[in-house]
Order: C-alpha cells, then structure tokens, then sequence
C-alpha cells in the first residue's frame, strides 16, 4: 500500500476558518492531465463521495483525495502558506520530477 499523502495542522486551520466543515464541505485535493508540465493540481471545496480517502485533523475538518489521485499523491505533504504574493493551500510531492514555474504543472 503507497503512503498516503500528509496534511499539515495549519492546512486544517485554515480551514476551519473558512468555515468549510461548517457548510459539509472539505478541501479536494485531485491530479488531473494538462497545464505546461502534463498534470495539475486541482484544489477546491467539495463535499466527499464513496470512493475518497478522507484525511481528517483533530478538529474535524476533512481533506479528500479521489482514489484516481492518490497514487500521485503518494507520500506528499498539503500545506497552507501565506507569502507576500498571497495565501494558498500548497502540495509538496516527492514524486515530482520538474515543474514548471506556476506552480501548479508538473511532470512525474
């Protein structure tokens, strides 16, 4: 069985102020095909169905992964940073082998 992907507290924070437990919603967290590199990240509220992995944090809050994506998934780390340029929710893979300078499209 992969390792199954890391969510940090302060990604459940964050989350938890938005209030998306609150509304049944979680944070999804999919791969899908495209971007510049071949695979992009999509990462939107969405409420779980049969087939997700479902992390969840101590305060209940919920970060799902669609069975498709979580091989690519593997191992990763789901964050929450707030730089200069914004704030964002951020994926670290170990299974990336470049991206491109978005962000978001990777090649593995």
């Amino acid at each position: 069985m992969q390792m199954p992907p890391k969510v940090t507290q302060r990604a459940y924070e964050r989350l938890a102020e938005i209030g998306a437990g609150e509304q049944g919603q979680a944070l999804r967290v999919a791969v899908e095909g495209g971007g510049c590199s071949g695979f992009q990240y999509d990462i939107k509220l969405d409420a779980p169905t049969g087939d997700d992995l479902v992390l969840e944090g101590g305060d209940g809050q919920k970060v799902i992964v669609d069975s498709v994506s979580l091989p690519f998934l593997a191992g990763a780390t789901i964050d929450f940073t707030e730089e200069l340029i914004g704030a964002r929710f951020t994926i670290d893979n170990p299974n990336v082998t470049s991206a491109c300078g978005c962000g978001t499209s990777f090649s593995m």
